[in-house]
């Protein structure tokens, strides 16, 4: 029997219908060339997607500088970025159906009628998805990813046009998304910062390191404290008399070692400005009369429910690192420094000028002896206990004694334990006026 396309090469095929000779060539290579079209649309249209908005700041100004007619319509196309992407996302979808429709169509006039299901899915569907993707998607992208500027001022005036006879589409979409997104937003989920500490707990394997991960920590809870957590009481802050002549201030400025004190008038109430080591250096030979009150700078002061990642803000403005804290009438409280916050994230920060002070001596996992000045927000990281856990009991007090003093009522005697919850507080020392050194026993 005669092969009824014996011109066709396809003929050797035996996928393909035998019928297929009858066909109309402009049919076969017509659509052929059609659908080599809309995948070629499908490109423009994925590449565009990638192009356009990967432009950065530099580019966009470059094109308006150059007030060209194809780098103005990317910046119109810009201006409105959830209409642009609701074209491009009809366009290609619309270019995508008509593919799959057409080719589906195409495929079946020229197959063979008897030839096996699977071999007819491979062709019709995953060969199909193949192309779509290859040609319609990832090569576009890749493309445009690297030639975006180019691509963009290619396609821009095309999608203007898009975006007009789309409009019909496009429109709707735009206003829906929108209300979408006010519903959304309405609901969204705001994590905590206990949220993220447990995650981090949980996601921090043997490898993480304990200052890794307290470093982490910090940085979670940096927002949530404030200036009185952190901060140095009054009553342990070292501050000049500004009365004092020259040699006496010299003399504690040696003893103490600091690079900067609160200098005061008669009470600590009333401080008068803040000394800075580096202005008296150049009068280190000056008598006893020497006016050293000439190098006060003003102090900054601060109040005392001031969140700490907002006084860091401060700091850096100011170019300052030290800043007295006033409380609600203006008394002042003590003093909180650049070092302080800075410890909040990286733990104790200690120079080879520093001479470690003894505020707790740890005898085993269970027993400590600390002193009553130590900042709850302090002992709560040596125990490792959550930062909110005394909240209930601690009132207004920031240090420990305080929080004691809140718990017992009055000032506790010598020996006396004080309970909370599993830890056990026994008062080592104490005077008429506070609570020096504590045991503390946890069961």
């Amino acid at each position: 029997m005669d092969d009824p396309y014996p011109s066709t090469p396809l003929s050797i095929l035996g996928i393909f219908n035998p019928e297929l000779a009858s066909l109309s060539y402009w049919y076969l290579y017509g659509t052929l060339f059609f659908l080599i079209l809309l995948v070629f649309c499908s490109s423009l249209f994925s590449a565009s997607e990638n192009a356009l908005f990967s432009l950065n700041a530099k580019e966009k100004e470059d094109m308006k500088a150059l007030d060209s007619a194809s780098g103005n319509a990317v910046l119109k196309l810009l201006s409105q970025p959830k209409k642009l992407l609701a074209t491009i996302l009809v366009g290609n979808n619309f270019v995508n159906v008509t593919f799959v429709i057409v080719s589906s169509v195409w495929m079946e006039s020229i197959l063979n009628k008897d030839i096996h299901p699977y071999i007819d899915f491979a062709i019709k569907v995953i060969l199909v998805s193949l192309v779509l993707l290859l040609f319609g998607e990832v090569v576009p992208k890749v493309y445009a990813s690297r030639n975006n500027v180019r691509i963009s001022k290619m396609i821009a005036l095309p999608l203007l046009f898009c975006q007009k006879a789309f409009s019909f589409l496009v429109i709707p979409m735009v206003k829906f998304t929108t209300i979408i997104d006010k519903k959304v937003k309405v609901h969204e989920h705001t994590v905590s910062a206990d949220e993220l500490t447990h995650a981090i707990d949980i996601t921090t394997d043997a490898h993480t390191g304990q200052q890794e991960k307290a470093i982490l920590k910090g940085i979670v809870n940096f927002g949530s404290k404030t200036v009185r957590q952190i901060m140095k009481g009054r009553i342990d802050v070292a501050a000049i008399e500004v009365h004092s002549n020259f040699h006496e201030m010299m003399g504690k400025v040696n003893e103490l070692g600091y690079s900067r004190f609160p200098v005061y008038d008669d009470t600590f109430d009333n401080i008068v400005g803040v000394l800075y080591i580096k202005e008296i250096l150049p009068h280190l030979n000056e008598s006893s009369n020497f006016k050293w009150k000439s190098l006060l700078k003003p102090a900054l002061f601060v109040p005392e429910n001031k969140r700490i990642d907002l006084l860091l803000s401060e700091f850096q403005e100011q170019r300052m690192h030290m800043a007295i804290v006033v409380d609600e009438y203006g008394g002042k409280l003590g003093i909180v420094t650049m070092e302080d916050i800075l410890e909040e994230i990286f733990g104790e920060i200690n120079d080879e000028f520093d001479e470690e002070p003894l505020s707790y001596s740890k005898i085993d996992d269970s027993q400590y002896i600390i002193e009553g000045k130590m900042l709850i927000n302090d002992f709560c990281k040596i125990t490792q206990t959550e930062d909110d856990f005394f909240d209930q009991v601690k009132g207004e007090a920031e240090s420990m004694a305080g929080m004691l003093l809140e718990l017992n009522g009055k000032i506790p005697f010598r020996n006396e334990t004080i309970h909370y919850k599993h830890f056990a507080f026994t008062i080592e020392s104490v005077d008429n006026r506070r609570i020096k050194r504590i045991k503390v026993v946890i069961s």
